[in-house]
């Protein structure tokens, strides 16, 4: 079955870095538009990026233009998001996603961004 595990969040200062991952099973990465979505205490769950199937085109929210990056390896069917220049208004649970505005999601990564 689809299965996807996040991992790689914690505590940073602001100005850090972090790099997330995505642990993709029961499907192939690199055939789907994946997608990261983040949700900090009382708002909605926001989207943050994505990166087509083809992996040619990647886009972002414009809070995070600039200082996030996604990726993926194929050949570890893992995708990566990749945070720098962290705002403590970058706090939130990061989830993946297998698709965009719908399909399935992984159980969340907590960052949090604090001196």
């Amino acid at each position: 079955q689809v299965q996807l595990m996040e991992s790689g969040g914690g505590l940073v200062q602001p100005g850090g870095s972090l790099r997330l991952s995505c642990a993709a099973s029961g499907f192939t990465v690199s055939r789907q538009i994946m997608s990261w979505h983040r949700q900090a205490p009382g708002k909605e769950r926001d989207l943050v990026g994505y990166i087509s199937s083809t992996g040619a085109v990647t886009n972002y929210a414009d809070s995070v233009k600039g200082r996030f990056t996604i990726s993926r390896d194929n050949a570890k069917n893992t995708l990566y998001l990749q945070m720098n220049s962290l705002k403590p208004e970058d706090t939130a649970v990061y989830y993946c996603r297998r698709g965009l505005n719908y399909g399935d999601w992984g159980q969340g990564t907590q960052v949090t961004v604090s001196s």
